[in-house]
């Protein structure tokens, strides 16, 4: 493909991936078609507004994902569409009854939309590993590995467990299902790949620290619910997978780029334990204090088996122990909670 030759679709344009992915985009020439939920969000907007080449090629289509007919207009004449955006909390007032249907049915129509429009060749899926859990599905323990053969058996129960985490991790499950429905790969049909991300980390483009970011330091911080999740995706997936934001970005930019690709394709750089993960914090930070209870995990023999990214010709840049450093970097910037007392490395 020739560089800045066509326009693309970034739904949920001012989120922690998506703002990485439209600042790439326009830097490689392509004219970028972004959504938000509300237009009138000034912080959102001057935000994808103050990149380069987004006075020239950047386009805003306010679209909200319970009313998912409206990122039609968004889509039109686009000839790749990254479905990034995903309804976090539950919003009254529209037909769907939980974020889970309402995710499901933005899939639906999102990808109906690419194939009315007639010039969308690939729609590519912001995925969570969150949907990969290498769990038997009788309960019984782990897989011997992790890859794209596992999909997260959707009558779990799991230890941290809550109903935005169970809602999440099915949304995201049945989203994915969905729209590699639509991908057959057939001649002259639309493409489908889906990338389900490990938990992604690293310094972002906004004033404040990420969702995801914050979860990786939660055993510095102790913040009850970043915990909750981090210990929560360890029971999930048997370790934590990490990615860069930076590598997150330029997966789907591959992804784009490759003449044809179509299928499930696992996004992450590092398979971790929660332990190894406080390890890590107490060798390179020792003035910060961790408690002794997170030097101590479950010890499960799950390994990562994804190699379907690479063997495509993908090259990570960054490895997990960078991710931890880019989001300490990013906490101290951002003065977010305990760092608020620390200067800049």
């Amino acid at each position: 493909m020739e560089k800045g030759r066509c326009s693309v679709c970034v739904t949920g344009g001012a989120g922690y991936i998506a703002s990485s992915l439209v600042k790439k985009l326009l830097g490689e020439g392509y004219i970028v078609h972004a959504t938000l939920r509300n237009l009138n969000d000034s912080t959102k907007v001057q935000l994808l507004r103050s990149f380069c080449g987004a006075e020239e090629r950047l386009k805003l289509f306010e679209a909200n994902m319970y009313k998912p007919e409206q990122f039609e207009a968004a889509i039109q004449g686009c000839e790749f569409v990254f479905h990034v955006a995903t309804p976090l909390l539950h919003t009254e007032g529209y037909k769907h009854t939980n974020r889970v249907d309402a995710t499901v049915d933005a899939a639906r129509s999102i990808a109906t939309a690419c194939i009315r429009s007639r010039t969308v060749r690939r729609l590519i899926y912001t995925a969570s590993v969150m949907a990969a859990s290498p769990l038997k599905d009788d309960g019984s323990g782990f897989k011997e590995f992790m890859d794209e053969t596992c999909w997260t058996p959707l009558n779990f129960s799991i230890p941290y467990d809550n109903e935005i985490l169970e809602d999440y991790t099915r949304a995201k499950t049945l989203a994915e299902k969905e729209l590699l429905s639509f991908g057959s790969g057939n001649a002259g049909e639309m493409e489908v790949v889906t990338l389900p991300c490990g938990l992604v980390g690293g310094d972002g483009l906004m004033p404040y620290l990420s969702t995801t970011s914050a979860v990786f330091l939660a055993q510095l911080t102790n913040d009850e619910l970043a915990l909750n999740s981090l210990n929560f995706l360890q029971q999930l997936l048997a370790k934590i997978p990490v990615v860069h934001i930076e590598d997150v970005s330029n997966a789907h930019i591959f992804c784009m780029k490759e003449a044809s690709m179509t299928g499930r394709f696992l996004c992450a750089n590092g398979y971790v334990s929660t332990a190894e993960i406080a390890s890590y914090y107490q060798q390179k930070y020792p003035e910060l204090s961790i408690k002794k209870e997170h030097f101590e995990c479950p010890k499960y023999e799950t390994k990562w088996g994804s190699n379907l990214l690479a063997e495509k010709g993908f090259q990570y840049q960054y490895d997990w122990q960078k991710v931890l450093d880019d989001c300490i970097t990013c906490a101290r910037k951002t003065e977010y909670g305990v760092f608020k007392d620390f200067h800049l490395i």
